[in-house]
């Protein structure tokens, strides 16, 4: 049972590490309206860190979008 602890608390450090490299990495000021949104290459990683953008878009105010603007 403690080893499905430590295991479940690993495995959330590293997504909650990895949505954090993609968010700097992909992030992006819009000239058009000039709020800061991070840009997904993919649906499939845009889907991935969905559960933690509820939380990140409220409280920092940062905007989510797949793909580059059009």
């Amino acid at each position: 049972m403690k080893r499905v602890l430590v295991g479940l608390i690993i495995f959330g450090l590293l997504y909650l590490a990895s949505y954090l490299v993609v968010r700097t990495a992909y992030s992006e000021v819009w000239e058009r309206d000039g709020n800061t949104y991070v840009l997904f290459p993919s649906s499939i990683v845009y889907y991935l860190y969905r559960p933690l953008m509820y939380i990140d878009g409220p409280s920092t105010g940062m905007r989510f979008h797949i793909g580059p603007h059009q």
